[in-house]
């Protein structure tokens, strides 16, 4: 044994204590020599003698991710032709060892779930570069997705079109201003195809979305249309008197971030048009009308 640290008494002959083998990660007695538990995963740092920078003995692979068909556990043969001394290989062994990449990458993908799986996952890093996505999302997408394959639900259904129902779904989970629409024209899958996958996964999965908060909407349009950060801190006032009133109780919440924000640039002399807003926003004009009156009533903003 390498290392051993003393842990509590052995529960089988209450006489010896229990100690730590870091060798073969077993926690045994040193009195009767029974095993209380095996295989146990080291959770320190790992580290090498043979590191050029000794004061750096950091050696830790690629984390975990959900969004990796094989989680990111599995190992790859480099590209580099070099020996383990760092010397050229013989070119007769090149030839062997690209038939041998060849051959690990296609063992890797044995079913047609991990196929389904790896497809899947590629298209996820393209969607969220082009929606600008953080790590929790996408871990959140992943999640989502592959209950969706052990469920059989894309068998005989358009990949792209549940990935795209699933990272809104975790959009819509985690609190995310990405609407339907930016999701469908980023995936270039029609909407109406993504909104019946969605509303398909939240059926069978029987999962339960959170209320859209439209606060989170205001900085998005407002980037969108140019906007000043005075009418957007006015339109976030607006917004948290409505929610407060109970008048946003059944309002879509990027309609009523649009109207809020057009609210604001009246109170602030600020030259915006309703289409303006209706574009960044990705609704009508007739909808901020009628926010807006309800708004002005409602909340009695004098304008």
């Amino acid at each position: 044994m390498e290392k051993i640290f003393v842990k509590n008494v052995c529960p089988r002959c209450a006489k010896g204590p229990v100690v730590t083998d870091t060798a073969n990660g077993e926690l045994c007695c040193t009195n009767c020599g029974y095993v209380v538990e095996q295989r146990r995963e080291e959770l320190g740092k790992e580290w090498r003698d043979f590191a050029d920078d000794e004061r750096n003995r950091n050696r830790v692979g690629a984390p975990f991710s959900l969004a990796k068909h094989d989680m990111g556990l599995n190992t790859n043969i480099g590209l580099a032709d070099k020996d383990s001394t760092g010397n050229e290989i013989a070119p007769s062994m090149k030839m062997t060892m690209s038939r041998l990449r060849t051959w690990d990458s296609r063992s890797k993908i044995k079913t047609p779930a991990e196929r389904n799986l790896s497809h899947a996952f590629s298209e996820l890093s393209k969607l969220t570069d082009k929606l600008a996505l953080n790590e929790m999302v996408i871990e959140q997408t992943a999640y989502i997705y592959r209950k969706v394959v052990e469920k059989g639900l894309v068998r005989g259904r358009s990949i792209l079109s549940f990935l795209a129902a699933t990272l809104y779904a975790a959009c819509r989970n985690t609190e995310t201003p990405r609407s339907l629409n930016d999701i469908a024209t980023a995936s270039g899958v029609k909407r109406k195809d993504v909104a019946r996958c969605y509303r398909l996964l939240l059926k069978e999965l029987e999962l339960q979305m959170p209320i859209v908060d439209p606060v989170k909407s205001i900085a998005k349009i407002a980037s969108k249309a140019k906007i000043s950060e005075k009418s957007k801190r006015k339109a976030l006032e607006i917004v948290k008197m409505a929610v407060d009133s109970k008048v946003s109780a059944g309002k879509g919440p990027m309609g009523l971030a649009a109207t809020a924000l057009y609210i604001a640039c009246v109170i602030n002399k600020e030259n915006v048009t309703q289409k303006d807003l209706a574009e960044a926003a990705g609704v009508t004009e007739v909808t901020i009308r009628n926010r807006f009156k309800g708004l002005r009533t409602e909340l009695k903003i004098m304008i």
